[in-house]
């Protein structure tokens, strides 16, 4: 029997499932994220930049293009509280906070290597970035300055905190996740999570839940307290390169190279519904408040000959008569 829930968002779905796309970049789009309440979307580029959309009835209207770094902008994230704030790693060596307010670059700084993947923990206090030697480097939020750093012996692929704060999770090439103690870095646990390649790892707005995201095309669903898998999701044919919950801890969407996104109900595992895609997605983002999708894919320009890429933040879940 499918649950309330499943058949209110199917309904919610035939009426809203349209999707838009907004210019943002100049090359592909590596990363987005919504600022905390909702107001924003920011993306990161290949084109080394970051744009900011604002929010308006059902699009997005750009309001800022952040320059300032030299290489890739590979990913970003928000403020866990603070709306005006988000942060960008790059390929050149440093991470940059941003302002919205004043459009200005905040504190630029330097990291050992070229940075990969960016999270900022929960009480908004600390920045982890990881570069692609496999180093984690946890940086002060208000000095700026480097508080700890970490050399792993694997292949790094995401890194997250738990919603309390005080553990700190990174996906590996060896399909393991590694969990440590926060702040003091200990080893607590190592768990064989996949087959191949974990790739990428996201918390539940509720905490019960984790979710990682494999090579394997695997997704897979795990107990933050017991710390053991609840189930599978295996729709996709593809390494499994993005997830994201929805604000609810309800919903999963999950993406790859196939060409569409899976979004899944968490809690039977069925598919709610999917979002059709012409090519590869790097990158999903539920809206913290709405059943509102923003995604990026590897789209070209010309449908038929350009190699140009197109540059594109996309939105799922408009009203099919917007």
């Amino acid at each position: 029997m499918a649950s309330q829930y499943y058949q209110e968002m199917q309904e919610s779905f035939r009426n809203n499932n349209k999707s838009r796309e907004f210019q943002a970049h100049t090359a592909k789009v590596h990363s987005v994220a919504w600022s905390c309440d909702g107001r924003r979307l920011a993306s990161g580029s290949f084109d080394k930049t970051a744009s900011v959309f604002v929010l308006e009835k059902d699009r997005l209207v750009k309001e800022n293009n952040y320059r300032g770094h030299s290489d890739s902008v590979d990913q970003l994230c928000w403020h866990p509280t603070n709306p005006d704030l988000f942060v960008t790693a790059s390929g050149d060596k440093t991470i940059r906070i941003w302002d919205v307010r004043t459009t200005k670059c905040v504190a630029t700084v330097n990291t050992k290597g070229e940075n990969i993947n960016i999270c900022w923990s929960p009480d908004g206090q600390t920045v982890a970035v990881g570069n692609k030697d496999d180093v984690v480097t946890f940086i002060d939020a208000k000095t700026h300055r480097s508080k700890a750093e970490e050399q792993f012996k694997f292949e790094v692929n995401e890194i997250s905190w738990n919603n309390d704060n005080d553990m700190f999770f990174l996906t590996n090439g060896n399909g393991c996740i590694n969990i440590l103690s926060y702040p003091d870095l200990k080893p607590i646990q190592s768990i064989n999570a996949h087959p191949s390649n974990c790739i990428c790892i996201k918390f539940d707005p509720t905490g019960k839940y984790f979710a990682t995201g494999s090579a394997d095309a695997l997704v897979s669903l795990w107990d933050v307290e017991e710390l053991v898998c609840v189930r599978c999701f295996s729709r996709l044919d593809w390494p499994v390169r993005t997830l994201s919950f929805s604000h609810d801890g309800k919903m999963l969407a999950s993406a790859s190279e196939d060409h569409f996104i899976d979004i899944a109900e968490v809690e039977t595992g069925e598919k709610l519904w999917e979002v059709q895609c012409d090519s590869p997605t790097f990158t999903v983002a539920w809206h913290p408040k709405r059943p509102l999708l923003a995604f990026a894919c590897d789209d070209k320009e010309g449908k038929y000959d350009s190699n140009r890429e197109a540059g594109t933040v996309k939105l799922f879940g408009l009203p099919n008569d917007s």
